[in-house]
């Protein structure tokens, strides 16, 4: 996808990774563009973000930025566009992109991995930790509804792919706010909910399987 999105855009001289999070799309950003500025509005997430020599992070909301007019290349928000203010967003993503600049938002919902384990983890997300997920989580669900005032671009399918063990898995899910949510509400831990079940239908913990999350990506090019 970053490979797509760099070649598409009108140089690799400058992007902006709004709402980066720990900075993971920041750092492939960085593999193929010169520079790259990644903002978010919480100082515990730019504290954290992963260190990288081509990226500068700043604490910044997306809807009220330092960029100069005309200024960038590309924007992205990377399974973050549910979360902005998009009536003040898309106004400022016009005014800082520049003449065939390249927006784009991603998201990337369930995980796809063999068949019992993959029950195993969508009663989990729906029956055990569903309640606790935020609203914001139905927009992901539904990311293709979210206003997108641009006109689109058809795009290729991309996948996020890992290899992971069980003890991979299990901290992944550990880390979805719900999860937290839960933990924070009821002082237990949902997880104990289904270990028993994950390690029956895994195997040997050791075991590598393979997990594919589908992407979703809106692309728009700006008009000279």
């Amino acid at each position: 996808m970053f490979e797509y999105l760099s070649a598409l855009a009108p140089s690799r001289q400058l992007a902006w990774d709004c709402a980066t999070g720990n900075g993971q799309a920041a750092v492939e950003l960085a593999n193929v563009f010169d520079h790259v500025i990644a903002t978010d509005a919480s100082e515990k997430q730019i504290a954290n973000a992963e260190p990288h020599t081509g990226i500068e992070y700043r604490v910044a909301s997306a809807e009220q930025t330092r960029f100069q007019s005309g200024s960038l290349d590309l924007i992205l928000v990377a399974q973050a566009l549910h979360w902005l203010n998009h009536d003040r967003f898309y106004p400022e993503v016009r005014r800082v992109l520049r003449a065939n600049g390249v927006f784009a938002a991603s998201a990337y919902n369930h995980l796809r991995i063999d068949k019992p384990i993959q029950e195993i983890i969508k009663r989990y997300y729906y029956e055990i930790v569903g309640p606790y997920w935020p609203p914001e989580r139905a927009l992901i669900e539904q990311f293709e509804e979210i206003p997108f005032p641009f006109p689109e671009r058809e795009t290729a399918g991309f996948e996020i792919v890992a290899e992971w063990t069980l003890e991979h898995l299990i901290g992944y899910l550990r880390s979805w706010s719900s999860t937290q949510r839960f933990i924070s509400a009821t002082n237990r831990n949902p997880l104990d909910q289904i270990v028993n079940d994950l390690e029956d239908a895994w195997g040997d913990p050791q075991h590598i399987r393979r997990i594919v999350w589908p992407l979703v990506l809106r692309v728009s090019v700006k008009a000279t």
